[in-house]
């Protein structure tokens, strides 16, 4: 299967509380729900597409626990994104994680990188990531992260938990596809390419 993230950013990087505020995950972040306003009907149509084509989800424990408190608890037939989620396996990295409430939820410890090899190299179409930054860093920086989307929201919100702290590994990036939404959200979508070239 092919690793996929899809992470919706600010200009600025910031991911946390993009769809709105939560106070036992967020507490004290008040600036919460800040690209759910510019979503339109193209933009909603592409996030609910790109759930469907999913054969199977991995989660950070953070992103896992908000997703099975909202999603996991939808009858079928509630939307796109909630019948994907429901009816396909779910994976969550996790070392304190013991007896998940999500039905069909697998839970990766121990070595995870080991694990996650083993689920790419199944026959499938995708096995996609959604939010759970810190999950996504760490799989870039092992190098297992196949494509990047980005739904990149035009609006600034200047204090929050970005996508990639100020410090980290570097990579090379191949954009493959960019298109602009009404509202102004751009989707951009890239594959890891190694190492970047620096000017001497």
């Amino acid at each position: 299967m092919k690793l996929t993230t899809n992470t919706q950013v600010s200009v600025d990087g910031v991911m946390q509380g993009n769809g709105g505020r939560h106070p036992d995950l967020d507490p004290g972040f008040e600036r919460g729900g800040w690209a759910r306003p510019l979503f339109d009907d193209e933009s909603l149509a592409f996030v609910n597409e790109f759930y469907q084509r999913a054969d199977a989800f991995l989660f950070g424990r953070r992103t896992y626990d908000l997703f099975a408190g909202y999603w996991g608890t939808m009858d079928a037939g509630s939307g796109p994104i909630a019948d994907a989620l429901n009816t396909r396996p779910k994976y969550v990295a996790s070392n304190t994680l013991t007896g998940p409430r999500w039905a069909d939820t697998t839970v990766l410890s121990g070595d995870v990188a080991a694990a996650i090899g083993e689920l790419k190299a199944e026959p499938g179409g995708e096995l996609q990531v959604h939010g759970s930054g810190g999950l996504v860093r760490w799989l870039l920086a092992n190098r297992l992260v196949d494509e990047i989307n980005l739904l990149v929201c035009p609006v600034i919100v200047g204090a929050g938990a970005r996508l990639f702290p100020e410090s980290g590994p570097d990579a090379a990036l191949e954009l493959v596809e960019s298109r602009a939404y009404p509202k102004g959200i751009t989707l951009q979508v890239y594959r890891p390419a190694g190492r970047p070239r620096y000017a001497v």
